[in-house]
């Protein structure tokens, strides 16, 4: 499955946080294919509350399995500035936190990451308060 076929699901609050990072941060409004501003284009944006449960938001903590190597990660998907490595937060400006936002459990995405283009499956994900 393309990333195309999947459905990108964000909660209001994450769409508008999200949506004003990416038009004030230099880069991010890039609004080709594989990026974080394609993605907030394409959005469906619902309330808070009706957000499905195992949709990727905000905070919330992923695991992902990359389909060729059948390598698991496990991590959380964070706004930049609370991004770190050691504590396994991942910036969602990052090729994998852009492909990811808004992705539910099952989904699959192909996505270009730095060594080229890699495919992974949402195996779960975990809404930290």
């Amino acid at each position: 499955m393309n990333n195309q076929k999947n459905h990108v699901i964000l909660s209001e609050d994450d769409f508008r946080m999200l949506k004003q990072f990416a038009e004030t941060f230099p880069g991010s409004a890039n609004a080709n294919e594989m990026s974080l501003s394609y993605e907030l284009n394409r959005a469906i944006v619902v309330e808070n509350e009706d957000l499905p449960p195992d949709s990727i938001r905000l905070n919330s903590h992923v695991k992902v399995r990359e389909l060729t190597s059948n390598k698991e990660m496990e991590f959380a998907i964070v706004m930049p500035a609370l991004a770190d490595f050691n504590q396994k937060k991942i910036s969602v400006l990052t090729p994998m936190g852009a492909a990811l936002i808004g992705l539910c459990k099952g989904e699959t995405v192909e996505w270009k990451m730095p060594a080229g283009m890699k495919k992974f499956e949402v195996l779960d994900v975990i809404q930290v308060a």
